[in-house]
């Protein structure tokens, strides 16, 4: 048994949505830095384009940068045919594009509601079915193709936000990665869910010491999550190691859901 193949994942296509900022480039990182082709997406042409060249040069992996509005399904398929017309097969898909909007219950409307779930939702189920032929054409039966979708540990714990349909959605992900996996199975094609706690990002800003104190004190493992944690995980169900691995949710959190 040859350990660093086991855990390998050199050469492999990957597709990371909203990996230009956020758990979506700590992961995307993970991956260039394995060895990986990397293609991270976001709406914005200059944000995207910089963080992919970043990425590039601090792995000295390959990443590339498209610019795509997943909220919508032109925008979906406008990503599918940028990575079609530069590969014949994807291995990796990380549906990580995601939005959050808290408000207290009486003055939660549609407009708090329909973004996040489209967007938390409907985008990862349309994402992964417009690449479909291109995991099928990515995976094989010792080697399947993987698709990771990114939860939340606000699934597995109600928190101090009024974040109902961010809640909602991430609850959504986490069972239709089972239904996803048992349909997928036979097409050689792994569907799990890696369930973030704490990690800086733009939507977690820590923003004084007395903040982040309070964050590490609810932690067991006493800190926030670090690129490692996430690009750990990732590679891990992305690699043979995780070959028999699907239809789970394993969470990145230091113990904050227990």
């Amino acid at each position: 048994m040859n350990a660093a193949e086991l855990f390998s994942v050199q050469d492999r296509v990957a597709v990371v949505t909203g990996g230009s900022a956020g758990i979506g480039r700590h992961i995307a990182t993970g991956l260039a830095a394995a060895g990986a082709q990397v293609y991270i997406c976001a709406r914005t042409e200059a944000k995207v384009t910089a963080a992919a060249a970043e990425i590039s040069a601090t792995t000295g992996g390959r990443c590339t940068g498209l610019v795509a509005d997943l909220s919508t399904l032109a925008g979906i398929d406008a990503l599918v045919a940028a990575v079609s017309v530069r590969e014949q097969a994807v291995h990796i898909l990380v549906n990580n594009a995601g939005t959050m909007a808290d408000a207290p219950i009486d003055d939660y409307g549609e407009d708090e509601w329909d973004p996040v779930i489209d967007l938390n939702l409907k985008a990862p189920f349309f994402t992964l079915r417009k690449f479909l032929p291109m995991l099928r054409a990515g995976g094989t039966a010792g080697r399947p193709a993987s698709i990771i979708n990114i939860g939340s540990v606000g699934a597995l714990k109600v928190g101090p936000k009024e974040n109902y349909a961010y809640q909602a959605s991430k609850s959504a992900i986490h069972w239709m990665a089972k239904g996803l996996a048992k349909r997928l199975g036979r097409d050689n094609i792994t569907v799990n869910v890696i369930a973030p706690g704490f990690f800086e990002s733009e939507m977690t800003v820590i923003t004084s010491d007395e903040m982040r104190k309070m964050v590490e004190s609810m932690v067991p493992r006493g800190r926030v999550g670090t690129p490692e944690d996430l690009a750990g995980a990732a590679i891990y169900l992305a690699s043979r190691a995780g070959a028999y691995v699907t239809g789970s949710v394993i969470p990145v959190e230091g113990g904050l859901s227990i």
